[in-house]
């Protein structure tokens, strides 16, 4: 195949990469930016292109190589972008500062909350901040499964409103 036939049959192949695009993506200008990166890699690869193979499924192939690569680069960047106009990016490990006095405060305010709840909730409670699933609790305390997700839902509505602060 010829320079011209390849570039011919990959603008006549395009337009079916971009609903493809969107599927992956779910956004228009990531889909856009697929599409564009795809046919760049589909010319310049034209060497690797095999004559007489499907034109169209070797340019979703390398599509949906880019968005795989992509996607994984972006999971090991773990950078996070802001929604301002000029979307800096943001390093979440740079957020805060641990500071052990006020995470103590706040952890003792929890527990004196918790220890204040009226029995029937506060032992649920208790049981399924352990670790407990809703199941087992029930089975422990010999209580349908609605009464015990119920009582764990108003011991954590009456959390909320006695630690306003948090």
């Amino acid at each position: 195949m010829s320079t011209l036939e390849f570039n011919q049959s990959i603008i006549r192949n395009s337009d079916y990469l971009k609903p493809f695009a969107i599927t992956l993506t779910r956004d228009m200008e990531a889909a856009k930016d697929l599409v564009q990166e795809t046919l760049y890699k589909a010319l310049a690869n034209k060497d690797k292109f095999n004559d007489g193979t499907n034109i169209k499924a070797w340019m979703y192939t390398i599509m949906r190589n880019i968005f795989i690569n992509n996607y994984r680069r972006a999971a090991k960047q773990k950078t996070v972008f802001s929604n301002t106009a000029n979307e800096f990016l943001l390093d979440n490990k740079q957020f805060a500062i641990a500071n052990a006095a006020e995470t103590n405060l706040s952890l003792k305010e929890i527990k004196e909350a918790v220890y204040h709840l009226p029995e029937i909730f506060k032992i649920p409670f208790e049981l399924y901040f352990e670790g407990y699933k809703y199941h087992e609790i029930s089975a422990i305390l010999m209580e349908p499964l609605g009464t015990i997700k119920s009582r764990i839902h108003f011991a954590r509505k009456l959390l909320k409103q006695q630690l306003t602060r948090f």
